[in-house]
């Protein structure tokens, strides 16, 4: 006799604008000393870092899981912490999905920044992210988040659960194609004199 398929049970979620999630099955906290290697300006970075200290958080993330494989969801919440590191806005790591094929959705629940995002073949784009506003994110794109204002950016994010994230591709590149600096009262795209393509592996 074939055993009875266990079903998940549903998740009843709360979605606090501040970034809360309750009801969530897991989370996590990106520090200041985590984040070494992510922008240009080494000695500003530092410089930081001494100023700020290691366990300074940058951001955090929030999440729920029904069940783990394909056809399940992860969804999450997205906190980033307003700040400059030299002339850069505060970004999160920033990644593509390790099977690269999968989407995701981020939603701005409050605060003002960017979603970046690039083509493993040079394409390069950046959305407006203010609360209402949504940026639907195919396969093969890599994205991070910025905050270019100065208050937490809180964004409601979706993604398949087998995607997986390659966070180690943009720094193997040299960053991202763009920097997003700040230019006066506001933000302008940079192109990175770091960036040296992405690996040819991952392209293919």
């Amino acid at each position: 006799m074939t055993e009875p398929r266990s079903v998940p049970e549903p998740g009843a979620l709360v979605v606090g604008v501040g970034g809360s999630l309750a009801g969530r099955t897991s989370g996590y906290e990106k520090r200041l000393g985590d984040m070494g290697g992510v922008y240009r300006d080494q000695a500003a970075y530092e410089a930081l870092l001494a100023e700020l200290g290691g366990d300074h958080v940058v951001y955090r993330v929030e999440e729920h899981r029904c069940a783990e494989g394909p056809g399940a969801l992860t969804i999450g919440t997205s906190t980033l912490l307003p700040g400059r590191v030299g002339e850069e806005f505060a970004v999160t790591r920033g990644h593509l999905h390790a099977v690269p094929d999968r989407a995701e959705l981020y939603h701005c629940l409050s605060g003002h920044g960017l979603l970046l995002l690039e083509t493993l073949d040079g394409r390069s784009e950046a959305y407006e992210l203010a609360p209402g506003r949504a940026v639907h994110v195919p396969g093969h794109w890599v994205h991070r988040s910025v905050n270019t204002g100065d208050e937490p950016l809180v964004t409601l994010f979706c993604y398949n659960t087998d995607a997986g994230q390659d966070y180690g591709l943009i720094e193997r590149a040299g960053g991202m194609k763009s920097l997003v600096v700040a230019d006066g009262d506001g933000w302008t795209l940079r192109p990175n004199p770091d960036h040296r393509g992405y690996p040819v592996e991952v392209v293919a």
